[in-house]
């Protein structure tokens, strides 16, 4: 018995890049591309409906762009993989697309099948890598304290300011296993084990600057 083809969602503001790219996956019989989208916003909107297991997602999109719509993507459908396809190969973008949940890094100009390698690759669970991302991170790098999100910074401030996962879910409109899991990622990212610790951590880095918050 055949198992179910990979769903993929290419999301890229170039037409005839999104194209080419479907036209790429559509000659694997176990891709079904279902849908090419044009913008962030739009893949926010329709990933519900459509039902990827994986996006191929453009960096930079009018409106929102690759990484904010990555992290809108999996606080819905943690289990969705992206897998970030563009030309940017400079070690800021890499490391922080990583940061927000990207499963993977591919640079447009690889190799055809090296996209549907990255795809297969990110399907068993592992991070993609292309040789080109790889060689732009430095070993320095990859060491480095992983950089908090945008929306990581926001809970860390909402939880400094002493106020339960509860609270922050309702102040922020997300549910309290989302907050769980942001709470959890961040301890994990700046290696802290408890709110104390991620208080004092906001107070020396300048996090609860101007919120008129004393501790």
């Amino acid at each position: 018995m055949s198992s179910a083809p990979i769903r993929v969602l290419i999301v890229d503001d170039h037409p005839m890049v999104a194209e080419g790219i479907q036209s790429i996956m559509e000659s694997y019989d176990d891709v079904e591309v279902v849908g090419t989208l044009g913008t962030g916003q739009e893949a926010v909107d329709q990933v519900d409906r459509l039902g990827p297991d994986v996006i191929l997602m453009d960096l930079n999109m009018p409106g929102l762009g690759g990484l904010s719509a990555t992290e809108m993507i999996l606080e819905r459908r943690p289990q969705t993989r992206i897998l970030i396809l563009t030309m940017h190969d400079s070690p800021e973008y890499i490391s922080t697309a990583l940061s927000h949940g990207a499963r993977g890094y591919v640079l447009k100009d690889v190799p055809t099948d090296e996209i549907k390698q990255a795809i297969d690759v990110v399907m068993n669970g592992e991070r993609y890598l292309c040789t080109g991302a790889r060689g732009s991170l430095s070993p320095k790098g990859e060491n480095m304290r992983e950089a908090l999100t945008g929306r990581e910074q926001t809970i860390l401030l909402q939880l400094a300011q002493g106020k339960s996962n509860k609270e922050v879910a309702l102040a922020l409109d997300i549910s309290v296993r989302t907050v769980e899991t942001h709470r959890k990622n961040i301890k994990r990212k700046l290696g802290i084990s408890s709110t104390a610790g991620l208080t004092r951590y906001a107070l020396e880095h300048g996090v609860l600057q101007g919120t008129g918050v004393g501790f």
